[in-house]
């Protein structure tokens, strides 16, 4: 559960100051939307480092919830 904050903290970074503001973690609401996504289709690769999980998340970006590719896009990712 620790690395998916973290990989979304890497999404927070990547936004403006504002994200920087908040402790670079993203909001309750965008670790929300993305856990499920990370934990269906990024669980192999957990363990093998926020970027990993990042780069995961978008190799099945067709598949996330609106919701997760929405904080993607948010972020610029």
């Amino acid at each position: 559960m620790r690395k998916i904050f973290l990989a979304l903290s890497l999404l927070s970074l990547t936004a403006s100051t504002g994200a920087f503001a908040q402790g670079a973690r993203g909001t309750a609401e965008e670790q929300a939307a993305c856990t499920r996504d990370v934990q269906k289709f990024c669980r192999a690769v957990i363990d093998q480092g926020d970027f990993t999980i990042l780069a995961c998340l978008k190799e099945n970006r067709p598949k996330i919830s609106p919701a997760c590719d929405q904080v993607l896009k948010t972020h610029n990712q």
